[in-house]
């Protein structure tokens, strides 16, 4: 599977992020956005979600599920961690097996992975930022798809969990998968090229 940008704009509130961006990702590969606040570093992520559409340029990708869009080949981590209150964590993680499914990792599972097992019964209201967080990574290794779009991944993470992050991310890639991560520092990626966004906030 191959992911490829060229002569990429993006404009959002009558100011233009970036233009003329263009990479290239493939199996195994990894490639940090990095920038100041208001570079576009969340913007391209979007863009290549299908959240947001380009001024100009092309994302189109090569191989992977022909039966399927980029945006249903790829996880999208964004800043807000989609969860609903009032479940409970197994019920969260239970909700976007179904949804995003098939499951390739038994959700129990994944929640023991991530450090949280002993709070599946406990409503979401009452985690922490960084156990929202580490939900919201678990996730990504309950269904499987080769292309994890992560923006600021590490943000209310301690070392413990950020551990745990950069483990998951190896073996993602290490299976073939592909990451796309927007960050300001190191989140764990060894090997992982950079893009570096410009524009000014």
């Amino acid at each position: 599977m191959r992911l490829s940008a060229a002569d990429l704009t993006c404009r959002r509130g009558g100011r233009t992020l970036f233009s003329g961006l263009a990479f290239a990702l493939t199996a195994g590969e990894s490639l940090v956005v990095t920038g100041r606040n208001g570079s576009g570093k969340s913007s391209l992520l979007r863009l290549v979600a299908g959240l947001l559409r380009p001024e100009t340029g092309q994302i189109s990708v090569d191989g992977g599920d022909p039966e399927l869009s980029l945006a249903e080949q790829a996880h999208y981590l964004g800043h807000q961690d989609a969860l609903k209150p009032s479940l409970t964590v197994g019920e969260n993680l239970r909700f976007w097996s179904a949804y995003l499914g098939p499951a390739e990792n038994p959700p129990e599972r994944a929640l023991g992975q991530l450090g949280l097992d002993e709070l599946a019964d406990l409503p979401a209201a009452y985690l922490s930022a960084g156990q929202k967080r580490r939900l919201s990574l678990a996730r990504l290794i309950t269904v499987y798809r080769p292309l994890w779009l992560l923006d600021e991944p590490t943000a209310a993470l301690d070392a413990d969990g950020q551990a745990h992050l950069a483990d998951l991310m190896r073996v993602h890639l290490v299976r073939g998968g592909m990451i796309l991560a927007a960050a300001h520092g190191p989140i764990g990626l060894d090997g992982a090229r950079e893009l570096k966004l410009g524009a000014a906030a």
